[in-house]
């Protein structure tokens, strides 16, 4: 198949799995055509079933704001035609959704058909999507898909009872590669973040407001209190300054590590015994699963997907968004009994294997099947 990806290209959940999906089916043979503003952080080297188109935006004075779904609908429209494009898989309903419906269109002047498979992140949904001013917008783009997935069983009752739905949702999980998720490394150099006696909780976001950064800090606040250790905070956001703020003012700034956005999540993973994720919404909560699969454990917020996720008692524990006394003392439940975190280790990979890409990778194909030949 000859299929094209529209995705944010940043280091976001929905971009990450939108670029590994492609290159896992680039390597089953498929032909890949990424098409977005800037070549995707996760996709470091092209290959011969993997191409990037980037969407140019010309800048005119006349516009307050350029018009990016404008460039991207022409932008489909040329790559379809240059390279055969059977079929656009977009992430994200607003705006890639809605670009793809006006390309849709377009090409069906020539006599091309594109089918258009939509996949429903969380933002696009629960947040902009639910705005008054996008709703109708998200709505039609919804309706006028082809194939519809959601990432959680969370995400798609939220779909359903926010927007006037009118064709079926399927839930296809995020997934993870778990080759890529060892438990250890040779060269992890651990003792580069903390000495022997510490042990390391990590958290990874895109510092927004939701992801409620100030309860990472005061669950930490307390863990540190009661046991030896450091605090590794990976990502940019707007979050950051207030986070690095607090932890100056609480007198804990010399074991917290502020390291921004990395390509080795992996490595940080490694040595970490701990992972935070407070999330005020999580439609499903990537940066846990990846947790998990480098066996850590992980300490959450119980909304949206990440129920489906880390399971209360066997990957981790659960509390309610904002209960921050509660997660520390889940936190120390763990930390302070090796037995009992070296089982939750175990526990958290193998869970994890649930997700493993060669598992959720064919349903996706299945579905690219079922659009291009039905029955």
């Amino acid at each position: 198949m000859k299929i094209a990806i529209v995705c944010y290209p940043t280091f976001g959940g929905s971009g990450v799995v939108a670029t590994e999906l492609g290159i896992a089916l680039a390597e089953k043979g498929h032909e890949v055509h990424f098409i977005t503003y800037q070549q995707p952080v996760r996709l470091d080297l092209l290959s011969r079933n993997i191409y990037f188109h980037e969407v140019h935006v010309p800048k005119y004075s006349l516009f307050e704001y350029q018009p990016y779904e404008l460039a991207l609908s022409s932008k489909l429209v040329d790559t379809v035609k240059e390279y055969g494009i059977e079929l656009l898989h977009v992430h994200y309903a607003i705006p890639h959704a809605y670009a793809g419906y006006m390309a849709k269109q377009i090409l069906a002047e020539d006599g091309i058909d594109l089918p258009m498979v939509t996949t429903l992140h969380g933002t696009d949904i629960t947040l902009v999507g639910n705005h008054p001013f996008y709703k109708p917008a998200v709505t039609f783009s919804i309706n006028n898909s082809d194939i519809v997935t959601s990432v959680s069983q969370s995400l798609k009752d939220d779909t359903l009872r926010l927007f006037d739905i009118k064709v079926p949702i399927q839930v296809v999980p995020n997934f993870i590669d778990l080759s890529t998720h060892k438990s250890e490394f040779t060269d992890c150099q651990r003792d580069l973040m903390a000495s022997e006696d510490e042990l390391i909780i990590t958290h990874i976001s895109n510092m927004r407001p939701v992801k409620r950064i100030q309860d990472v800090i005061h669950i930490f606040e307390a863990i540190q209190r009661e046991i030896p250790a450091k605090l590794i905070m990976v990502g940019e956001g707007p979050e950051r300054e207030y986070a690095e703020h607090r932890a100056r003012e609480i007198g804990i700034a010399d074991r917290v590590s502020f390291v921004g956005n990395s390509n080795e999540i992996d490595k940080i993973l490694c040595f970490s015994d701990l992972f935070l994720l407070p999330s005020e919404k999580e439609s499903f909560g990537l940066s846990a699963l990846e947790a998990m699969a480098s066996g850590v454990p992980v300490i959450s917020s119980n909304t949206g997907g990440l129920a489906e996720v880390n399971v209360h008692g066997v990957t981790g524990y659960l509390s309610e968004v904002g209960d921050v006394k509660q997660m520390a003392k889940h936190s120390l439940q763990l930390l302070s009994n090796d037995g009992e975190l070296q089982r939750f280790k175990k526990q958290a990979r193998e869970h994890a294997m649930q997700f493993e890409m060669h598992k959720i990778v064919p349903i996706y194909e299945n579905l690219y099947e079922s659009v291009l030949n039905p029955v």
